[in-house]
Formats: structure tokens, C-alpha cells, sequence
């Protein structure tokens, strides 16, 4: 099997360094995304179509990352880039927006299950941050529970005490709990009687460094009723699992309703808006709220979105074709993991799955593993949730499970202390 070398990628980011904090930005950069040995990586793309991007030296990879979670119809879809490139020869950024942000609101009432409204930004930040002043407005309460771990964006109040450039202020009214523990959540509230503003979550627990872990039987409906018996708003992030497990939403997955949900990554299929919707009983809150941004109307975007939903509805089973994949590159991976005598764990949704080699505490085994597969034209993260989409096809699959057969024998060769098989 043919080994990638990266020469063009190196020296581009030679020039990088110079001119770019990090030389690429936060999780994408060498060191923060993980990228270790970082000469098993490519840093750069040249093009992408379908489930495939190709780097500046020319080689081709089957992309488990989707652009970390946009791209769930595949890259360089032509329906979705036609609505986009239409939609901005009319007139992109304009003072007064045009009517299409009303025709994708319409469109999430009829597809999201609990969406009344629907109000547009940029990010995915940007809509959990509105979600939660939202709540506060509703509320007029100050505190936030969160789970410990979970990711919910870059605003500080995201973030947590200590991490660069966040103050104490910032996250003095977040409360931290675990996930799946319903007795803390009940403590918690007990203990902050009438001052939490929302419980924020994501659908499943798919926190990075980790295994993922579904909610526990019952949970949701838990955590819905405390939220009921407490005037607390439900807020359930969907940035990441949106579309891939529900089109009606995730909370609709696993047999609840949220108060607001927020959704961003594969909502238009790469193309940059992010929507909060949110239950009529909190639409007056939000248009309370002083939140805007410079290229939140945007047409092509919200073109582009409409386009994509439209797409996903039309396909037979779109959740199902991107869990049929998942459960194939999950079941493969434990397979030939178990035939190298390697602990390889598959976890999380099928759609979102997440790996991990479970032999070795230090994480550097599982690092390995990924690098070797990188290096043979498989996409894999060492640190992250995957994402399928609708290009992906089987023989995706079981290229992507050949190259970690080859890969882990590689693994298994360079450690013959620990009883793998080559």
C-alpha cells in the first residue's frame, strides 16, 4: 500500500508560520489537533469532492472528518452550490436581507420538532451563546448547568477557569455535572433553588479524548422533567449531531423535547449559518436579546440550506445510510482490531462514532494507529468524533478497513513486548 509524503504541504506551512499565529489556527493546527508524529499528516487541501479531499502533494484520502461535521451530502454537492452561486448573483450581503432567512425559517418549523422559530448566525458559538442569553432573558436567572467535558464553543463563558485569556467572572455562574448522573443534576438544582436560567447538553455525550457515551435509559425524560418542575430551560446543542441522527432534530431521537436547540456544522452542507429554534414560549426572550453580526444575512448561505434540507427530506433514509456506514467502519474496526489482538473500541452513534485503543493509558498506541492510517490515504483523528455523510459508499468502508488492518499490523510489528499480532 502506498505511503503519502508531503513536501508541498510542508513548505506551505514554512510560509504559514511567518505570517499566521500557529501557522493554522486552533483544533485544525499540528499541535492542538493532535497531529502526532505531525509527519504523518497533510495540513492543507488542493481540492474535495464527494467523500474525498485531495492535499497539495496529490494525494487522496477518504475524509472521516467531513470538515469536522459540515459536510453530510459530500463535498462540492451540485444542487446545494447551484442554490448558493444563484442566490448571490442576486444580491449576497445587502443592507436590507432579502426573504430567503423566511423561507429556511419556515422550512425548520415544518422539519425540527420543536422549532416554532428559528433565528440565524454564523457559528455554532454563536447560537449557543444566544441560546443561553436567551434563556437568561426568560428567566432573568443567571446560572448554567453544563456537563462536565462537553463543548458548547469558543465564548467565555464556554470555557472554563484557568484556560488562556478567560477571567474567574466569566464562568463564576457555570455549574459543572456529570454526565448520565441524575442524583447530581437533582443535587445541584436543590442547591441553586430558583437560580438556574438552563441546563445545556449535547444530545450524547461525544466529548473529545474519550469514549462517547449515549444517554442512560430514562435520562432525557429525567433531566425534562426537572427542567419542567424548576422553570428551567432545556437546551439541547445539536451543533455536531444535527440531521445525522434525526431530521426532526436529536432530542426527537432520543424521545424528548428541548426548549431550544441549536444547530450549525450540516445544516447548509459547508456553507457558513447556524440556526437557534427555539418553542414559542421563549420567542419573545430571544427577539429581547441584542445579538447581531455583520454577515448574518448572507443569502447564498441560507440558500444553500434550504437546498440541503430540501435533499436530505427527498433521500429515502438519510439518517439510515450515514448509520449503515458508521456500523460498518465501527463493527470493521473491532474486527481486525480483535484479530491483531488489539482492544480497538468503537463508540458513540454509528453517524458520529468515535475510536480509541484501549491498551494503552498514554494514548500513544492509539496515535500510532491513526498516523499509520493517515499515511495510507484513510482521514482519521486521534482525538475527536468522526462524521459519515451520503457520499460516503461501502466500498469506502471496507477501503477505509483495509487500511487499518495494514495499519495495526504495522502498530502490532514495532511493539512485540505487548503480544500483538503483526
Amino acid at each position: 500500500m502506498e505511503i503519502y509524503d508531503y513536501p508541498k504541504n510542508r513548505e506551505a506551512f514554512a510560509r504559514a508560520v511567518k505570517v499566521i499565529p500557529g501557522g493554522i489556527y486552533g483544533h485544525l493546527g499540528p499541535t492542538e489537533g493532535c497531529h502526532i508524529p505531525a509527519s504523518a499528516y497533510p495540513f492543507y487541501s488542493e481540492r474535495a469532492e464527494g467523500a474525498y479531499i485531495w492535499d497539495l502533494d496529490g494525494n487522496k484520502f477518504i475524509d472521516h472528518l467531513a470538515a469536522y461535521g459540515p459536510m453530510i451530502q459530500g463535498y462540492a454537492d451540485e444542487d446545494i452550490n447551484k442554490a448558493a452561486f444563484e442566490a448571490n448573483k442576486l444580491g449576497d450581503v445587502v443592507t436590507l436581507p432579502g426573504t430567503l432567512s423566511i423561507d429556511l425559517a419556515e422550512l425548520l418549523a415544518e422539519t425540527v420538532n420543536i422549532a416554532d422559530w428559528s433565528l440565524f448566525a454564523k457559528n455554532g458559538a454563536d447560537v449557543t451563546n444566544l441560546a443561553m442569553m436567551t434563556a437568561r432573558a426568560a428567566t432573568g436567572r443567571n446560572k448554567i448547568v453544563m456537563f462536565k467535558g462537553c463543548y458548547h464553543g469558543t465564548n467565555m463563558w464556554h470555557q472554563h477557569e484557568g484556560d488562556p485569556g478567560v477571567a474567574p467572572g466569566d464562568v463564576e455562574n457555570n455549574i459543572y455535572v456529570e454526565w448520565n448522573n441524575i442524583q447530581q443534576l437533582k443535587d445541584v438544582i436543590n442547591a441553586n433553588k430558583g437560580e438556574i436560567a438552563a441546563i445545556i447538553a449535547m444530545p450524547y455525550n461525544h466529548t473529545v479524548f474519550q469514549d462517547n457515551e449515549l444517554p442512560a435509559p430514562g435520562f432525557w425524560q429525567q433531566v425534562r422533567k426537572l427542567c419542567d418542575d424548576n422553570g428551567i430551560v432545556l437546551i439541547i446543542d445539536d451543533v455536531r449531531a444535527g440531521f445525522r441522527l434525526d431530521l426532526a432534530g436529536s432530542d426527537h431521537y432520543f424521545g424528548f423535547e428541548a426548549d431550544l436547540i441549536c444547530f450549525c456544522k450540516a445544516l447548509a452542507n459547508g456553507w457558513n449559518v447556524s440556526a437557534l429554534c427555539g418553542k414559542d414560549s421563549l420567542k419573545q426572550a430571544c427577539s429581547s436579546v441584542m445579538y447581531t453580526g455583520s454577515y448574518w444575512h448572507t443569502a447564498a448561505p441560507f440558500a444553500a440550506a434550504i437546498a440541503n434540507i430540501k435533499k436530505l427530506h427527498a433521500h429515502p433514509d438519510a439518517p439510515g445510510h450515514m448509520r449503515q456506514i458508521g456500523e460498518g467502519i465501527m463493527e470493521g474496526m473491532e474486527k481486525v482490531g480483535a484479530n491483531h489482538g488489539f482492544h480497538l473500541k468503537a463508540t458513540g452513534e454509528p453517524s458520529l462514532f468515535y475510536l480509541r485503543i484501549a491498551d494503552d493509558d498514554s494514548f500513544k498506541l492509539h496515535q500510532e494507529f491513526i498516523a499509520e492510517c493517515v499515511k495510507r490515504g484513510s482521514l482519521l483523528a486521534s482525538h475527536h468524533n468522526h462524521f459519515t455523510n451520503l457520499a460516503e459508499t461501502q466500498e469506502d468502508v471496507d477501503k477505509t478497513i483495509e487500511i487499518a488492518d495494514e495499519a495495526l499490523s504495522v502498530v502490532a510489528s514495532r511493539h512485540p513486548e505487548m503480544g500483538f499480532t503483526a
